[in-house]
């Protein structure tokens, strides 16, 4: 085959399954691509970099692939022109698809939100708005929100609250909670935060919190999570389901399963008792005690701090050191982790114990406290030079509690010197 014969047989075959949406002067003349490494040949002819390395050295060609002249040079200039001009117009159809695509969506979004109310196929409209924000970027996600989105998933939500809701309105909730997560919102967004602070929506959530399915759970309590900063009136929701709700989120945090859905609710347990000494006692009615030093013992430093944090809270009150000494392992789990997590953690540990030794602990908290090797730990933290609260804290539990413990042949002979509590003094 002739050189010119095989040229065009090559060419051929890339034209028979190649695009040619792209300008004639774009292609390589060899291969009849959209070039990347335009490169001018001394006959003045650009090709691809790569094609025309092979005419001339895979090949042995000494000929211009298109014109057929004979080459004595083989030098290639790079076409620095034409490459920017084609960079400029994938760009410009890169930025036009991109248009077209973002325009349909929209037309799409608005669709979908204006008829799921009326719907009787809530959840797969619901599953075609997910599909479109989980493809979309963040332009999308902000036009279903400008869209009013929000107000029509929160509704949604609501309609859980009638007492005509079946199984296909509580999967409806489901799929809208879903959606709902996938939302980029911020305190700074007010609207978004008010429609989610609405009291239906809140009350249905917290519903769903308690009903439904893990992933629903887990939305919910992250949705929760992220209203903590806004100013959360809590008590709509525990007035309306009581402990069942503090139950629900210390279900949640003692999953071992999902550790973000635990984090979720330790945060949110965090900002409701703070906020509220009722809902500390209804938290203690919960079980909250219990559950919170049965999982300390394996938690993370930062949930560890935040458990620890939790207790101490609770501890504030009357039944909540009354729960924290009847659990039995309170002072161990307590003592195992001051000194050993954080100065955090050693700080709140001496706030727990200081609660519970300033309200008239039994015989059998002050004899934990010397077995578990608690007090050892508090004289380790007198030695702390200068002054603290912690310290002053420890000063004023020994001084409450030195005489018992002083009898027992496991306290610190040199601490009776240091506390003035020496066996003359017996």
């Amino acid at each position: 085959m002739s050189t010119p014969l095989l040229l065009s047989a090559y060419n051929q075959e890339n034209l028979n399954h190649l695009s040619m949406d792209f300008p004639q002067h774009f292609r390589c003349p060899i291969s009849m691509e959209l070039m990347k490494d335009p490169v001018t040949i001394s006959t003045g002819v650009t090709y691809e970099r790569k094609n025309v390395e092979k005419w001339f050295y895979t090949y042995k060609k000494k000929t211009c692939p298109a014109t057929m002249q004979a080459i004595h040079s083989f030098d290639m200039t790079p076409n620095h022109t034409l490459k920017r001009l084609i960079l400029a117009w994938q760009n410009g159809k890169s930025q036009s698809n991109s248009s077209s695509s973002f325009s349909n969506k929209h037309d799409e979004l608005v669709s979908l939100l204006n008829t799921i109310e009326s719907s009787p196929f809530k959840v797969s409209s619901l599953k075609k708005l997910k599909s479109i924000v989980d493809v979309g970027d963040h332009d999308v996600k902000d036009d279903f929100k400008t869209c009013g989105g929000v107000e029509v998933l929160v509704r949604i939500i609501q309609q859980i609250l009638m007492e005509s809701s079946d199984f296909v309105t509580f999967r409806a909730c489901e799929e809208a909670l879903s959606l709902l997560i996938k939302l980029p919102f911020v305190l700074e967004e007010e609207e978004t935060i008010k429609i989610l602070l609405q009291p239906g929506c809140m009350k249905s959530m917290a519903i769903m919190l308690q009903r439904g399915s893990a992933e629903a759970r887990f939305c919910t309590v992250s949705i929760f999570q992220r209203i903590t900063k806004a100013d959360c009136n809590w008590n709509i929701v525990i007035e309306d389901q009581g402990i069942e709700f503090f139950k629900s989120l210390l279900e949640i945090l003692s999953d071992e399963i999902c550790s973000k859905a635990s984090s979720c609710a330790l945060q949110v347990l965090i900002d409701i008792l703070e906020k509220s000494k009722k809902s500390r006692l209804k938290a203690i009615e919960a079980g909250a005690i219990c559950k919170l030093i049965e999982i300390l013992p394996d938690s993370n430093k930062s949930n560890c701090e935040k458990i620890m944090y939790l207790i101490k809270l609770l501890c504030e009150c009357a039944d909540g050191r009354m729960g924290f000494i009847e659990h039995g392992l309170g002072i161990a789990v307590i003592s195992k982790k001051m000194l050993n997590i954080s100065n955090v953690a050693t700080k709140i540990g001496a706030k727990i114990l200081s609660l519970i030794c300033n309200s008239n602990p039994t015989e059998k908290v002050l004899e934990d406290m010397l077995m578990y090797g608690t007090v050892k730990k508090l004289v380790t933290l007198l030695h702390i030079s200068g002054s603290s609260s912690t310290k002053d804290r420890v000063l004023k539990i020994f001084k409450l509690h030195g005489d018992k413990w002083k009898k027992n042949p496991c306290f610190p002979y040199e601490l009776k010197n240091y506390l003035g509590l020496g066996s003359d003094s017996l």
